[in-house]
C-alpha cells in the first residue's frame, strides 16, 4: 500500500497537464526544481547519516552491474538492431538509465523508510554522471564531445551540493533545529514535485507509430537483465542486506525522463525515445509485485 500511495502524485501531474495543456509550463517547474529543490533534496539526503563504508561502496556496485550489462546490451544490439543506426543509439542509451531521482527516492522512502534517503541520493548522483558521459555519448554519436559532457555535468546544482554535504558529513558538523526543518520541507517539497514531474510527462505521450520492437527490448533489459546481473553482483558482495536492496531497488526502476530531454537535443527519436519510457513505466507498474517479492525472499526486508 506505501508502494501504491505514491502514485497518487503522479496522477496528479498527469491529470493537471491534461486538463490545463499549454496552461502548465512543464519547463519552469523542472528548471524549479532541478536548480532549487533539487540541491535541498541532495544536501538533505546525504546528511541524514554518517559517512561509512556502505554509502560509498553503494554507487560502485551499482556502476559494476551496470557496465556488464551495458556489454551484454552492446552484443545483443548487433543483431537486434543490425540497420537500424539510431533504434541502436536509443536502446544503448536508455536502457540501464534507471528514474533513480523521480522515482528512486520516494519509492525509497515507501519501501524503507527515511534511512534509505543517503544511499538513494548517493545512487541518483552516480546516475546522473552516467546519464551526462554514456548516454549523451550514445544518443549524440558524431556530436559527442567529452569534455562538453563533464562540464554539463558540473553546471548541474546537485553534483556541487552532493560535494558540499560529503564535506559537511566528514567534519561532522551539524545543523540547527531550524535549518534541519528548512531543508526537510525542501526536501519533501523536492521529492512530490519530482512525482509531479513524472505525471506532466507521461500526459504528453501520444501513440502514433509506436516503435514496439524498440520499446520491448528496451524493458526487456531495463526490468529483466539488469535486475538479474544487479541481484548477483549484489550477493556477490555480500553488503548488508539493508543496502544491497536498496540498490536493487534502483536497478529496477522504470526509465527515466532524462532520455526523452536528450533524445530530443540531439534530434535522436525522442517520440520512440518518450514511447520507451511510457511503456517501462507501464511494465514497471505490473512487475513491481514480483520486484517487491525478491526484496523479500533475497534480503529478508
Amino acid at each position: 500500500m506505501s508502494v501504491a500511495t505514491i502514485y497518487l502524485f503522479i496522477i496528479i501531474g498527469f491529470v493537471f497537464k491534461r486538463t490545463f495543456h499549454d496552461e502548465v509550463n512543464e519547463r519552469t517547474i523542472v528548471l524549479l526544481n532541478l536548480y532549487f529543490l533539487q540541491p535541498i533534496l541532495i544536501f538533505w539526503g546525504l546528511t541524514r547519516a554518517p559517512l561509512s563504508f556502505e554509502l560509498l561502496i553503494s554507487p560502485i556496485v551499482y556502476f559494476i552491474a551496470i557496465f556488464i550489462v551495458l556489454g551484454i546490451a552492446y552484443l545483443y544490439s548487433l543483431r537486434a538492431f543490425k540497420n537500424e543506426v539510431q533504434d541502436k543509439s536509443i536502446f544503448m542509451a536508455s536502457s540501464l538509465v534507471g528514474n533513480t531521482g523521480n522515482l528512486g527516492i520516494p519509492l525509497g522512502i515507501a519501501l524503507f523508510g527515511l534511512e534509505s534517503v543517503p544511499f538513494t541520493s548517493a545512487l541518483n548522483i552516480a546516475n546522473v554522471f552516467y546519464i551526462y558521459i554514456f548516454s549523451v555519448y550514445f544518443f549524440a554519436g558524431k556530436k559527442f564531445n567529452f569534455a562538453n559532457s563533464l562540464k554539463e555535468i558540473f553546471k548541474i546544482p546537485a553534483i556541487w551540493f552532493a560535494f558540499f554535504a560529503l564535506l559537511f558529513n566528514y567534519f561532522d558538523f551539524q545543523m540547527n533545529d531550524d535549518f534541519e526543518k528548512v531543508f526537510t520541507m525542501g526536501a519533501y517539497t523536492a521529492i512530490v514535485m519530482q512525482l509531479v514531474i513524472f505525471g506532466i510527462f507521461m500526459s504528453q505521450v501520444k501513440i502514433r507509430s509506436a516503435n514496439w520492437n524498440l520499446a520491448l527490448n528496451i524493458s526487456l533489459f531495463k526490468h529483466l537483465v539488469l535486475p538479474v546481473v544487479g541481484l548477483f553482483v549484489i550477493l556477490f558482495f555480500e553488503l548488508p542486506v539493508f543496502v544491497g536492496a536498496i540498490i536493487f531497488m534502483e536497478l529496477f526502476v522504470p526509465l527515466a525522463v532524462n532520455n526523452v530531454n536528450i533524445a530530443s537535443l540531439y534530434k535522436c527519436k525522442p517520440v520512440d525515445t518518450t514511447f520507451s519510457v511510457l511503456i517501462s513505466s507501464f511494465i514497471f507498474i505490473f512487475l513491481m509485485y514480483v520486484y517487491i517479492v525478491c526484496i523479500n525472499m533475497f534480503f529478508g526486508l
